[in-house]
């Protein structure tokens, strides 16, 4: 009982340092659906790449700080793509639909990159219209489906460093039983102070 509750431990230790002083058991939540459009692929839902461990960016075209972003997640895509990830950035900018082509070929993505509207992005988000956030929204969600970060709406800047989200996607990329493995340590910790 005692190993049991060491491992746990040392997990739920190893889950906190890699997401920060987040609150896990509940900030994990199933995802909403997104439709988004690709070119030349049309239409597409987040719920298509279950089983994958999704980074989702919400993005603005022409935001240089999404442009960098994308950056990151097309090498992550290149170095982690054959173990179940996959990066898809959506724009939802206005006349993202005329611009989302460009993108692709600026900044030479190899993922999917497509384009929603802003009522969709808001919505997913859990956001009203009148409230403030900044771009790119980062969301990793699990094999499940389910949301295990997403980026605070004002933005943190060390949730934008590749080093944060690559220990973010190896957590959730080693993780076979996901939300599960990371619950079942957090109730480990909790039981063994009382």
């Amino acid at each position: 009982m005692r190993k049991l509750l060491l491992t746990a431990f040392s997990l739920l230790t190893f889950v906190s340092a890699s997401f920060g002083q987040e609150k896990l058991a509940s900030a994990i939540r199933k995802a909403p659906e997104l439709a988004f459009t690709i070119p030349g692929q049309g239409q597409k839902l987040l719920s298509q790449y279950r089983g994958k461990v999704v980074a989702l960016e919400l993005i603005f075209t022409t935001c240089p700080h999404c442009q960098a972003a994308s950056h990151i997640m097309g090498r992550l895509q290149g170095e982690l793509g054959s173990r179940g990830f996959q990066a898809i950035d959506v724009a939802f900018n206005d006349n993202a639909d005329l611009l989302v082509d460009g993108f692709i070929k600026e900044q030479q993505t190899q993922f999917p990159v497509g384009w929603t509207t802003r009522d969709q992005v808001l919505s997913f988000l859990g956001l009203s219209a009148v409230e403030r956030f900044v771009v790119p929204q980062l969301i990793l969600i699990d094999r499940e489906g389910m949301i295990h970060y997403q980026t605070p709406p004002l933005g943190d800047e060390k949730s934008y460093e590749e080093a944060t989200i690559r220990n973010r996607l190896d957590l959730l990329l080693n993780a076979g039983g996901g939300r599960k493995q990371v619950t079942a340590a957090h109730r480990a910790v909790a039981s063994s102070r009382r």
